[in-house]
């Protein structure tokens, strides 16, 4: 009753006196547990919840008290890997590992690197951000990369994204909103890109969430001038099984867009539509497993075969 109406310590004297009277009581100690993590005194409701348990080793309470004093995992750790196969040139392959650390509610990292084979090159990239969140502005991300680029990948790059969102209610269809807009600067050997990227993210009830995004691409090219060209894409996430921990979830979407990368990846100026979709297995809450497929339609009946695979540990 004292824990209900925010009495927290009120509940915890009661809870006090109650074990002292009888310390063989699994249920006692267990409600002493629940009244310190209230207070967050985490130590000592941790040693509590272990006290019910070994009174009663059946006690799901107990169990479940453990558990949920549990410290959030900091640090993600993933391995990827990539793949593009053409109709009309070599395939390219991508191999990656990155790292990403939340060390403060308020401030995060991440560190990734890459490794590439595009038509027989091979080459290396290391991307480095920061991230600071603030309650009333959101989010703001800034990052570079580099890396021995062999001419098929970017030589240096910079980026920032500014991201914010809006909780709706619990009764509402829309859960929430987010927004994410973002720059990117791409400085190859002979060209330079800036994409303006605008993301919206709608959170739906059971976990459902749709996202459209639309980009920006400004190519100036050695010799030629500089063209914008624009892309899209809209993306259905949606829940499939679950087996607590273990959870699957998948998505599907679907992109058009037109570049002119032709100076870069020599495949030319073309305009094409992708189909696609993912699938992630949550093996358990520090383990999952991410896969996606895609079939991208050019002009001039040329195609992209891509899929891709990663898995991740939290820690």
């Amino acid at each position: 009753v004292y824990l209900r109406e925010g009495k927290t310590t009120e509940a915890l004297a009661a809870m006090d006196a109650a074990v002292k009277l009888d310390e063989a009581r699994a249920d006692l100690h267990a409600a002493r547990a629940r009244a310190l993590r209230t207070a967050g005194i985490r130590n000592e409701a941790r040693t509590e919840f272990q006290n019910a348990l070994n009174l009663d080793p059946s006690s799901e309470e107990a169990r479940a008290g453990l558990i949920s004093l549990r410290a959030e995992p900091k640090h993600e750790l993933r391995f990827g890997q990539e793949n593009d196969l053409f109709n009309f040139a070599d395939a390219n392959h991508n191999e990656w590992t990155s790292l990403n650390s939340q060390w403060t509610p308020r401030w995060s990292t991440g560190l990734a690197g890459s490794f590439y084979q595009r038509g027989g090159i091979e080459a290396e990239k290391f991307v480095g951000s920061v991230t600071r969140r603030q309650p009333k502005w959101g989010a703001v991300t800034v990052g570079g990369a580099t890396g021995h680029d062999n001419g098929v990948i970017p030589k240096t790059e910079a980026f920032f994204d500014l991201d914010r969102g809006w909780r709706t209610g619990e009764t509402t269809f829309v859960r929430s909103v987010e927004t994410i807009y973002g720059q990117h600067w791409y400085w190859y050997q002979s060209s330079r890109i800036l994409t303006l990227t605008g993301t919206a993210i709608v959170y739906l009830p059971r976990d459902w969430t749709f996202s459209l995004a639309t980009t920006g691409a400004r190519g100036a090219f050695s010799g030629s001038g500089i063209e914008w060209r624009p892309s899209g894409i809209a993306r259905l996430g949606f829940p499939i099984a679950g087996w607590s921990p273990r959870r699957l979830s998948g998505n599907v979407f679907f992109a058009a867009g037109t570049e002119d990368f032709g100076q870069v990846d020599q495949i030319g100026s073309f305009a094409s539509q992708t189909y696609g979709g993912g699938l992630r297995y949550q093996i358990t809450a520090l383990q999952d497993l991410t896969g996606y497929g895609s079939y991208q339609k050019r002009t001039q009946d040329r195609t992209d075969t891509a899929f891709g695979l990663s898995y991740g540990i939290h820690f």
